[in-house]
C-alpha cells in the first residue's frame, strides 16, 4: 500500500491536500482545496504505477491513463461527479473530481441494520433509477464506458437526495482493438458484486451487462441487508444465492424477479441493456404492506403442494353442502 500524502501538500501548484477520504492498493482519494477557485473543495484520486516497470512500460501506462482521463473529463451527467483535471506528479497519476458530500450507501445500510429498520423499497428503486440513468449515459458513449466497480460504498447519497456514482477506479473503455484497452486503473472489483466474466486478466468478455450484474448485486444488498453470494460460489453451488424475498418478504415479486435476472451468471441471461433493467424494476412494484401477501409462481406452487389436501377437503365439503341444501 502506497504512503499517503501529508496534509497541506500542494499538487500542481493548485490543489492543497486536506486529508485522505479512502485508500486502496493502487492509491488513495484525498479531499483537497482548489487554491485557484476560492472555496471550491474537490476530490483528488491518486493512482500509483508500479515503479519496477521499465521506462517504456511506464510511458505506455501514462499515455493510457491520459487517454482514459480525457474521456472521463468529457462526461457530464447529474449522477456522476465531474472530472475537471488530470496530471502526473512524482510518478503518480491524478484525477481531480467534484467532492461529493453525504454518506455512501454502505454506511446507510449499516445504519439501517443498527436501527433494525430495513431500507424502504421505494427509496431503493428511486436510487436505482438514478443509477440506471448514469449507466445508460456511460454505456452510450463512443466507445462505451464501463464503471466495473459498482457497489454500495461507491455510491453516495447527497443531502438533497441526489445519488452519485463515484470512484471510476476500474473504468474501462470498450474498443474493438482489445490490445488498446486501458489497464492503468483496472482490477477485479469486489467479489460479491463481480460477475464471472470480469475475473481474469484479459477482460475480453466484459461488456455493459457486467455493470448490470454489479448493480443487481448492489440492489440485492440494499434490500436484503447483506450482499448476495459471490458469482464464484454460485458457480460451484447453485443454491447458494438465497432468494431476496426469502430474506425480505416486503420486496415486490416483480422487483425480486428483475434483480434475479440481473444476477444471472451468464451475460446472455441478463437484460440486454441497462434501460431494460430499469424498465423491469419499474414494472410492478407494489406497496410494502401488501408485498408479503403476494406470491410468486414458485411460492404459489409450494403453497399448493403444502395445502392441497386441505383445499380438496374444503372443496368437497362445500360441494356436499350445496347438494344437500334445499
Amino acid at each position: 500500500m502506497v504512503k499517503l500524502l501529508e496534509p497541506q501538500v500542494q499538487l500542481k501548484d493548485r490543489y492543497r491536500v486536506a486529508g485522505p477520504i479512502g485508500q486502496g492498493g493502487m492509491g488513495a482519494v484525498y479531499r483537497a482545496e482548489d487554491t485557484l477557485l476560492s472555496g471550491r473543495i474537490c476530490a483528488v484520486k491518486e493512482i500509483s504505477l508500479d515503479p519496477d516497470n521499465s521506462d517504456e512500460v511506464l510511458t505506455q501506462l501514462q499515455e493510457q491513463f491520459r487517454r482514459e482521463a480525457s474521456v472521463l473529463a468529457r462526461l457530464d451527467h447529474p449522477n456522476l461527479p465531474k472530472v475537471s483535471d488530470y496530471f502526473t506528479h512524482n510518478g503518480r497519476e491524478y484525477l481531480v473530481m467534484d467532492y461529493v458530500p453525504g454518506h455512501n450507501l454502505r454506511e446507510i445500510i449499516e445504519e439501517s441494520l443498527a436501527e433494525d429498520h430495513p431500507l424502504e423499497e421505494s427509496d431503493v428503486l428511486d436510487w436505482a433509477q438514478q443509477l440506471c440513468s448514469a449507466l445508460h449515459y456511460l454505456h452510450s458513449q463512443d466507445p462505451p464506458v464501463l464503471h466495473r466497480d459498482i457497489k454500495p460504498s461507491n455510491i453516495k447519497l447527497m443531502p438533497s437526495g441526489l445519488i452519485k456514482l463515484v470512484d471510476f477506479g476500474l473504468v474501462k473503455l470498450l474498443t474493438s482493438d482489445e490490445s488498446r484497452t486501458v489497464t492503468v486503473v483496472q482490477g477485479q472489483g469486489t467479489a460479491a458484486y463481480t460477475p464471472l466474466e470480469q475475473y481474469g486478466g484479459d477482460d475480453v468478455h466484459t461488456d455493459t451487462r457486467t455493470d448490470t450484474y454489479a448493480l443487481g448485486a448492489t440492489l440485492y444488498h440494499l434490500l436484503a441487508g447483506r450482499p448476495p453470494a459471490s458469482a464464484r460460489d454460485r458457480f460451484l453451488r447453485a443454491d447458494s444465492l438465497i432468494p431476496l424475498r426469502a430474506i425480505n418478504p416486503r420486496v415486490s415479486p416483480s422487483v425480486d424477479r428483475a434483480i434475479q435476472q440481473a444476477l444471472a451468471l451468464h451475460p446472455d441471461d441478463r437484460p440486454a441493456t441497462i434501460q431494460l433493467f430499469a424498465e423491469s424494476l419499474r414494472g410492478g412494484a407494489i406497496p410494502a404492506s401488501i408485498a408479503p401477501l403476494v406470491l410468486t409462481g414458485a411460492e404459489w406452487r409450494r403453497t399448493w403442494r403444502k395445502n392441497a389436501p386441505l383445499v380438496i377437503v374444503a372443496a368437497v365439503l362445500a360441494l356436499v353442502a350445496l347438494v344437500i341444501t334445499p
